[in-house]
This record gives structure tokens, sequence and C-alpha cells, in this order.
């Protein structure tokens, strides 16, 4: 909520306030230096003045933390002390809507979560003639890497043929070291067990929404150590 300003009558005040206090602090430390001048100067031949002297010395001194605080109060009424402030409120990203985008822009989404995560040399390559490879990268290790993407809806599954198709070209055509499909959608039973005897990492929509986010690991780091569990448990066909 955006404060109001303050009116113009207030800042008047507020200004006269800050200047009266500027003054008395300057008058009180003046006093004060005076003051001990003229003490140390007499001290032994008038000990009765000296006494007198440091009485007046503490008036002052009193007189001066109260123009301290008046000068801090103005201060704090004029522009808050950052404290009196509260922090401003980080609003978190919304979440990627993957199935509202179109193959291209869910292609290109993919290939910048891998430039995100440490790969180099991403390219988008799908469309016509892509035989089965819509990204291509290198991992942070060096490895190639080979992702196909499928924009499906929640109702239709990436099936056995979908994943042979992609098996016949990732390894031999493409060089894959590192394989994935990737979709918006589920996977079928069979699916996932051609990938699993092949080597072909799935992802499904929970899945991408994970590694999205920074909760599970890339996929070419899957099974690479204890780091990477919450990503085997959310993976297709992974432990629960």
């Amino acid at each position: 909520m955006t404060m109001p300003e303050p009116s113009a009558p207030r800042r008047d005040r507020t200004g006269r306030r800050t200047a009266f206090a500027l003054a008395l602090l300057t008058i009180v430390i003046c006093g004060v230096g005076l003051t001990l001048r003229t003490a140390a100067a007499h001290a032994g031949e008038h000990p009765a003045g000296a006494l007198v002297t440091l009485l007046a010395l503490g008036c002052a001194g009193a007189a001066g933390l109260r123009g301290r605080h008046r000068l801090r109060d103005a201060f704090r009424t004029t522009a808050g002390y950052p404290g009196d402030r509260p922090a401003p409120m980080v609003e978190a990203a919304p979440p990627v809507d993957y199935a509202a985008m179109d193959p291209a822009e869910f292609e290109q989404a993919i290939a910048e979560l891998c430039a995100r995560d440490g790969c180099t040399d991403v390219h988008v390559v799908g469309g016509a003639g892509d035989l089965g490879a819509d990204v291509l990268a290198t991992a942070p290790d060096g490895r190639r890497l080979v992702v196909q993407c499928k924009r499906y809806g929640p109702d239709h599954k990436v099936g056995s043929q979908d994943l042979q198709r992609f098996g016949g070209t990732c390894f031999t055509i493409h060089g894959a070291h590192i394989a994935a499909l990737v979709t918006t959608s589920d996977f079928t039973g069979p699916a996932l067990e051609y990938a699993a005897r092949s080597g072909i990492l799935c992802l499904d929509a929970r899945a991408l929404a994970a590694w999205t986010d920074g909760g599970a690991a890339p996929p070419w780091r899957q099974g690479s150590g204890t780091e990477d569990a919450e990503w085997d448990r959310l993976a297709p066909g992974g432990y629960s």
C-alpha cells in the first residue's frame, strides 16, 4: 500500500522542528566547549566555581540530549529510519504453463532450461526432418544430450511407438550419450518399459515441473548420486 505524502503545513512544521533542533544542538556543543575551557583554567584557583561549572555542564548535557532526541524524531518523521520501513515484498514467480505453449514454444522452453542448468551449444532443431531430435546440447560434463519434446494434452499419453521412433535415431543418428523424452503429459506402461530397456530418460509433466522449479536435478544428472534422490523419485518408473 502506498502511503500518502505529508501535507505542506506538516512539512513546514517538520522543517521548523529540524532547524530548531540543529540550532539547539549547535549552541549546546559550543557552550560545553567554552565551559570545559573555563573550568580547566580556574579549577585550581576557585574550586567552588569549578563545581558550579560542572553542574552547569550537566544541565547543558541534558539539554543537548533532549535536542538530540528532537533531531532524531524530526529526521524519522521526514525520511524514516530503515528499521521503520517494512521490507519490500518479493512476489514469487508464477509457475510455467507449458501446456499453454505451442510445440515450437515448448521446444524453446526446454532448450532454455538446459542452458539455465549449465548446458552449452544448445540448439533447437525441431521441425520437419529433425529425425526425432528437437533439442541438441552438450551437458556440463561434456556428454551429448539429445531431447525430444512432446507437447501433449493430459489425455494424450506418450506411447511406445513414440519411444521406438526416438530410440531408433537418438543414439545411432544423433550420437546421444544422454537421450531424454520430455512431455507435458504422461507415458504409457509399454513406453516406460521400452525406455528402460533402451536407456532413454522419460520426463512427464510432474518431473518437468520439478526440474523447472529446481526441486529435482536435470536429466543428465539422473542417478549420479544421493543428491539426485528427489529426481529419481519423481521420474516415471522411479521409486516412490
